[in-house]
């Protein structure tokens, strides 16, 4: 080998890891990137989960309540045809 080639192969060896740190320079930040959407997404889905929450416990009463009007309809046929 000469000092010319071995030059050369330096040269190389230096551009490819040049080549392998500016790869893994990139995808470090498309992961940082990557995890910063995916912490918002969680933080969204939580708030979509505490607001459907909210919605459900603010709704118990009308199954409740329609039962209790039913209840209220059957009991006044059953008293208006006993009445008769």
């Amino acid at each position: 080998m000469t000092a010319r080639e071995t030059e050369d192969m330096v040269l190389e060896l230096e551009r490819l890891r040049r080549s392998v740190d500016v790869g893994f320079a990139t995808t470090r930040g498309d992961l940082a990137l990557f995890l910063q959407r995916a912490d918002q997404t969680d933080k969204t889905l939580i708030d979509h989960e505490d607001r459907l929450d909210a919605l459900e416990r603010s709704r118990w009463p009308l199954p409740s309540l329609a039962a209790v009007t039913s209840c209220t309809a059957l009991a006044v046929t059953l008293w208006t045809t006993v009445a008769r």
